[in-house]
This record gives structure tokens, sequence and C-alpha cells, in this order.
């Protein structure tokens, strides 16, 4: 019978309204790139999310083809309503390059031919990120991020760069966020996404569709999206996400309940008819314990993409390990003072490269031993209660144990 109450006070209370929170938008499509080959789709896929966005109820700014001058005069309209807004998100569709671990979005009119370019043509995402968290304690901020594509001026940049183009990496580098903050990406970290064959990107399309749903929290749109995007691209493409949130979210909020109908009164119930109502209660109980015993298959997804992350990782240190040593040997060698000097410098870069994927491994490793950790037992009132599990109750109108996702919480 407490189930029952439960579930019942859990209808009663989520079909009070939301309060209204304010959403804002910032969805960037760069396809028109004067100094690399245009891109098919940003645009398309910058149009189309935009307007599922405006459906789920956030102000929509977009931005398509932006400049650098046009970048940076949006961002700063950006944050400044930010600090007014409940939830912010951050949609970019186009090119993007790592460098020494550290993000970069590419405006269309960006010419990158030597390292110092990228402060003035490129936009650095960590600075983006910043703007999001700053002064919004308790709120939260989204980034979607399709820009893995294979980047021309990254092969460019490259060839300046000599030794130090080791710490230009492929894609994009994982990011770890604040508090309220999370991040997905178009596929896996170090990985190059496909711009699509059709007029949207896999992940665009499979995040504008599933965004849309009603009553989807964040989390489910997520692997709805990965599944629709591995499926897709033959597998070559996984997206991957980073979250600091500290509750869920849903885009489309699902219509209220409808009030409890009331119901004539019945008669009084006999004892057995208690006791086969008795009997069911426990049933439904155990029917629930056996379904939270199940895997978790998005754990199991979760520690797959981890390892295989894990996997590129540990071949990158091992080649950051060679360079080490060559870049060693190399400065005892040379007699030239600068060539010295420069061989050093090589040296710290690599070492710090190093350091930083040493860390991330170590990172990784404890992410997969969270994951294949045994969850902890729960009681039985808690399980038939708070579980994600439903059965329905004929006769009573009710899901015991089920969690209608009516409201969004933040």
């Amino acid at each position: 019978m407490r189930v029952i109450i439960a579930a019942v006070l859990t209808l009663v209370l989520l079909a009070a309204p939301a309060a209204a929170e304010k959403r804002l938008a910032l969805v960037v499509g760069n396809a028109a790139y004067a100094h690399a080959t245009a891109l098919a789709n940003p645009v398309n896929d910058a149009n189309r999310l935009g307007t599922a966005l405006k459906e789920a109820g956030f102000e929509v700014m977009l931005g398509l083809d932006l400049t650098k001058a046009d970048f940076d005069r949006t961002l700063r309209d950006f944050a400044r309503k930010l600090s007014s807004t409940d939830v912010a998100l951050l949609f970019y569709a186009g090119h993007g390059l790592q460098v020494g671990g550290r993000n970069y979005l590419v405006p269309i009119d960006a010419r990158l031919e030597t390292e110092r370019d990228l402060e003035f043509e490129a936009v650095r995402l960590d600075f983006l990120l910043a703007q999001m968290e700053l002064d919004r304690d308790g709120k939260t901020s989204l980034v979607f991020l399709d820009a893995c594509r294979d980047n021309p001026l990254a092969r460019n940049l490259a060839r300046t760069m000599g030794t130090r183009s080791a710490s230009l990496g492929k894609g994009l580098a994982q990011v770890q966020s604040g508090v309220g903050t999370f991040i997905a990406y178009s596929t896996q970290p170090g990985n190059v996404a496909v711009d699509g064959a059709t007029s949207n990107s896999p992940f665009s399309d499979a995040l504008a569709r599933h965004a849309a749903a009603p009553g989807k929290s964040l989390n489910a749109v997520m692997i709805e999206v990965r599944k629709d995007v591995i499926k897709a691209t033959d597998g070559k493409q996984v997206p991957w996400d980073h979250s600091a949130l500290t509750g869920e979210f849903y885009f489309m909020q699902a219509s209220a309940p409808a009030a409890i109908a009331t119901t004539p009164p019945q008669p009084q119930q006999s004892a057995e008819e208690v006791a086969a109502l008795t009997r069911r209660m426990q049933q439904l109980e155990a029917e629930i314990a056996r379904r939270n015993a199940e895997p978790d298959p998005t754990k199991a997804l979760a520690v797959k993409q981890a390892e295989t992350r894990l996997a590129d990782l540990t071949r990158e240190q091992n080649r950051l390990r060679q360079q080490v040593f060559d870049l060693q040997r190399k400065g005892l060698r040379e007699t030239d003072q600068r060539a010295r000097m420069d061989n050093t410098r090589d040296l710290h870069t690599a070492l710090r490269e190093q350091g930083r994927v040493g860390r991330e491994m170590a990172d990784l490793k404890a992410e997969i031993e969270r994951l294949q950790a045994p969850p902890a037992a729960a009681s039985g009132e808690a399980r038939g209660a708070g579980t994600g599990a439903s059965i329905s109750v004929p006769g009573l109108g009710v899901d015991v144990g089920g969690q209608p996702p009516a409201r969004p919480a933040n």
C-alpha cells in the first residue's frame, strides 16, 4: 500500500505546473570557409536544431557563416544575457581543432598559417565555457559540438609547426567541465566525424529528432542519438558526452497528467480480497527487484566507450614515450646552441602532453572501475517507491514504481 500511495502522490506532484525557466541558445553553423574546403551541412544543421530548440522554449540566437568579427560580436551578445538565464545552450557545427589539448572553433575567414594565428583567428572553447559558467551557480549549461570533421586548416598548420605538430591532435580533445555543465561531441575525443551524405550530419540529424520528443530526459536523448549515429556510420562514429549536471534535464516537457479520476465508493473489501491484494503487491515488489538486478545497458556502453578511449590514449602514450626518448638522444648529440634550444622546447612540450595523457588515462581507469562496481543494495521500500520500473496495477489507474518524466529539473 505504501508503494501505491507513493505512486499516487508522485502523479499529483507532477501535475502541478512547473515554474517557467528562461532558456537561451546560441546556435552556430559555419560552412562557407574562405581558406578551406566548404562544408555541406553546418548551416542546415544549425537551422534545423534552432527550430527544434524554439519549440522547446529556447530563445535562439542563430549565427550562420560567422567571420571572426561576427563570432566575437555574437559571443559578446550571448554572454551578456547569460547571468539572467536558467538554461544556456551552445550548438556549434563547422570546423574545429585541438592543439596541445586545447580546442578551437574556426570562423569562416580564419587563416591558420602559424601556431600564433590560433589566438587571433579562432575562438577558444575554454573561453566560451568560462563565459557560460560565470555567475551562473546552480544553473544549467549545455554544449553540443559537431566540429570534429576532417580539417584541412589543421593540416596546413601542422606543416609549419615542425616537431611541435605532435601537439596538434585529431578531432577535438575531451574537456572537463564545471558543475552544472554538460558537453556532447559528435564523435569520441580524438576521432573525426563525417559531414553526412544527406542535408544534415548524422549527429545533428539525430539530436534534432530526439530532442523534439516530449518527456525524454537529456540522458535518454543522448542514448538514442548515440545509437542512431553508430548505425548511420557503421560504428565508425560514436557520440561522446561529459556530464557534471546535478539533476535531469528535459528539452520538451511532457503534458502534465490529467487529474486522477474519482470513483464511486467501493464496498468494504473482504479479508480474502485484502490477502489477494497483499500477495499481488509482493509479486510487484519482486518483479521490480528483478528488473533492478538486470544489467544497465547504458553503463555497459559507457564502459565500452571509456575502454576504447583508454586504448587510444595508451597508444598515444607509447608514441609520446618514443618521442621523448628520441628528443633526449637528439639533445645529447646536438652541438648547435640554437638547435639545442629548439630541441629542449620540443622536449618540454612532449613531456607536458605525456603528463596530460597520463592524467586522462588515470581518470578513465577510475571511471571504468566506478561503472563496473556492483550497485549498492536498496531496501524493498526504496525499490518500490523510487525506481524507474513501471508496473500497472489493474483497477487502480496508476503505475507502481513509475516515474513519468513530466517535469524538467535542472
